[in-house]
């Protein structure tokens, strides 16, 4: 059973996170672009490795003056600003929301890190128009969002749920990686797109990864 000292979350790692996540995209620009020049696109590694240093400067320059909710509001309103795209546009989608959930707080319990992934989740479903199993970033955060509410419902530390959470985030992706894209341009790739990583979906892993690193 988790105990209190190894569930809250405070201002510190909630800062850490969000810097791990950024350095984590753009890390793999790379990666994330031959991927989606694979499906049609191009430009995800790229946009992802600039909102990536739009994050790591926000961490460094806007502290949290004891309100996770809205340091986490702008974080995402950063992002929106320093990476216009679909991807982006879901990203800040989720940070925002996300932020909004939980509020004025200065430190985050395992239900706050639920209510914060429950609400990011569903804000990226809504802004992204998409379903499970049309091959996109929904695939892998859905049940990632699921598992985690699971598994701290079960007592679990937050960094076992977090552990959980990747684990269902890869096996999400891997589920779809076999299906045909349905929504935006790797839509129009059509039967080219089964068998390849949706990107989005890798981008989120790779997110994850950072955030459960801690």
């Amino acid at each position: 059973m988790a105990t209190h000292m190894d569930s809250v979350v405070g201002e510190e790692a909630v800062v850490g996170a969000v810097r791990r996540g950024g350095w984590a995209v753009i890390n793999h620009e790379e990666q994330l672009t031959a991927l989606d020049q694979a499906m049609g696109d191009g430009d995800l590694g790229i946009t992802l490795a600039k909102i990536g240093h739009a994050l790591v400067e926000y961490t460094d320059t806007v502290p949290v003056d004891a309100d996770l909710g809205k340091w986490l509001g702008k974080a995402g309103m950063t992002a929106n600003k320093a990476g216009s795209s679909s991807f982006g546009t879901l990203l800040a989608t989720a940070l925002m929301r996300g932020g909004k959930a939980i509020g004025a707080v200065q430190e985050l319990t395992p239900q706050d890190l639920v209510t914060l992934f429950n609400a990011a989740d569903a804000g990226v479903q809504e802004r992204g128009k998409a379903n499970l199993g049309d091959k996109t970033v929904i695939d892998a955060m859905h049940p990632a969002a699921v598992a985690f509410a699971d598994a701290v419902a079960a007592g679990r530390s937050v960094y076992e749920a977090g552990e959980a959470a990747l684990a269902a985030a890869e096996k999400g992706r891997d589920s779809v990686t076999p299906l045909r894209s349905k929504i935006g341009r790797a839509s129009w790739v059509g039967e080219r797109t089964e068998g390849l990583v949706d990107p989005g979906c890798e981008a989120f892993v790779i997110i994850l990864r950072a955030l459960v690193a801690a």
